[in-house]
């Protein structure tokens, strides 16, 4: 009797230890760390969710007011993080050369992820003089026990996750001489190891990067403007790379000390280099507004002995109008040899062949399902349902869709109005905010709310 008992509890420890593991690893699995995920990827890996949206639409978990801004949320520790602009005098509106003079506070925000109440807020004062005034651009990172946030004005900021304390502060203009781009620094910062890398611009200093526990610099980089564009890491060859895209190219990078692997030239419109360049295989996109977009072969391998000569890359081809996918403030999804992104010139989502740049086809079903006609700039946010050909997107309506991306076609499974398009751009309603995917939830947020929505199953 004694020998079962012991067998019996020995089985039931076995089981709760199995069932911690495997809730610790879940729990990991459902949080958004930064902007487009935890890998930075676009990618929402997490099981148990819906496959297709029902016609009944799907269940509000909760909403909370917050206040203008374009930075997405970022979900952690069980926390909701909302970055936002609390405007106290001066008259805002939108135009695309003209920077806008206001007072008030920049302000993050800890919600409760579970119910949406507010645990604690970090608040500065912050003179904005930007075009586009809502508020901040870039998605909290967070990294362990700190969240790192960049203002439209470049204040940078670490936080102790836990209370928002602040552990470090540096300013872009005042320590670095940095000029404020006319839509605001709008790069999320990359944690990679033990370094931050921001963009930053000016001489020598396009990208800098800092110890991430202190801020101290550690190197800086290229000769150029910020631009819009986040670093990001891509493992190819054998060896980490660090691409940083601004307003003249696209450069690879050794991030532990910025030494140049190569570059290729390319020039958006207006220095707006803005979404991530996309890696599948050996192959990354870059586009930016208007007609520039370059398809690029990454080749080498670090197991060489002159390693840093080995990684290399060469342009395969270079769009014109009617080819490619021009994406501005929404990054493209490259997979299994199409590019799936929101074009700039047209307004549309558009699939491109990768091998020579020619579009399969288009839809405004994703962008603006009332459109027939030509618009600028039509914007929606796309994230991959893990290793599927399944898409979160999130159109610019604040609508959500699922909806099923092929070389053929766009395939609708549903759509929801998560909230509504509280910015304006050129003259109609948008709202231009990336979600955060976490806990079988979607995070959207507009210049008045962040709405909770469940995706479970």
């Amino acid at each position: 009797m004694r020998d079962r008992l012991f067998t019996n509890l020995t089985f039931f420890c076995l089981f709760i230890a199995i069932g911690l593991v495997t809730d610790s690893k879940h729990s990991a699995a459902d949080e958004w760390r930064g902007w487009m995920g935890n890998d930075r990827d676009g990618v929402y890996r997490e099981t148990g969710v819906i496959d297709q949206i029902p016609e009944d639409g799907l269940e509000i978990k909760w909403r909370t007011p917050v206040e203008g801004g374009y930075a997405g949320p970022a979900v952690s520790d069980g926390k909701v993080f909302v970055f936002d602009y609390v405007k106290a005098s001066g008259s805002a509106f939108n135009h695309p050369t003209s920077r806008v003079s206001l007072s008030g506070n920049e302000r993050l925000m800890a919600l409760d992820q579970q119910t949406g109440e507010p645990i604690w807020e970090h608040t500065y004062e912050c003179v904005y003089n930007i075009s586009y005034p809502a508020g901040p651009r870039c998605t909290p990172t967070i990294d362990e026990d700190r969240v790192y946030i960049l203002g439209s004005q470049g204040d940078l900021r670490c936080l102790d996750i836990n209370d928002g304390s602040l552990i470090w502060k540096k300013s872009l203009t005042a320590d670095f001489s940095a000029e404020v781009p006319l839509w605001g620094f709008s790069a999320h910062p990359l944690i990679e190891g033990d370094l931050l890398y921001t963009m930053v611009g000016g001489d020598g200093q396009a990208v800098v990067a800092m110890d991430k526990m202190t801020g101290e610099v550690k190197w800086k980089a290229i000769d150029d403007t910020a631009g819009y564009c986040p670093p990001s890491i891509v493992d190819f060859g054998g060896k980490r790379q660090l691409m940083v895209y601004h307003p003249t190219a696209v450069t690879s990078l050794d991030p532990t000390d910025g030494s140049q692997h190569w570059t290729i030239p390319i020039k958006p419109s207006y220095e707006m280099s803005i979404n991530r360049p996309m890696v599948d295989g050996n192959k990354m996109y870059v586009s930016g507004i208007q007609y520039a977009a370059v398809l690029i072969e990454l080749s080498g391998t670090a197991n060489d002995e002159s390693s840093d000569d080995s990684i290399t890359a060469k342009e395969v081809w270079r769009s014109e109008n009617n080819e490619a996918v021009h994406c501005a403030n929404s990054t493209p999804m490259f997979v299994d040899g199409i590019i799936y992104g929101a074009d700039c010139n047209k307004g549309s989502l558009i699939a491109v062949d990768a091998n020579d740049g020619t579009r399969l086809w288009k839809t405004f079903e994703a962008t603006r399902p009332d459109e027939k006609r030509f618009i600028k700039h039509g914007t929606c946010f796309l994230t991959r349902m893990g290793e599927t050909d399944r898409y979160l997107i999130f159109t610019e309506l604040g609508d959500l869709q699922i909806a099923k991306l092929t070389r053929d076609q766009y395939e609708n499974l549903g759509s929801f109005h998560v909230l509504e398009p509280t910015g304006e751009a050129f003259g109609r309603d948008v709202v231009w905010s990336h979600p955060a995917y976490a806990d079988r939830t979607a995070y959207i947020r507009n210049d008045k709310e962040i709405v909770a929505v469940s995706l479970a199953k």
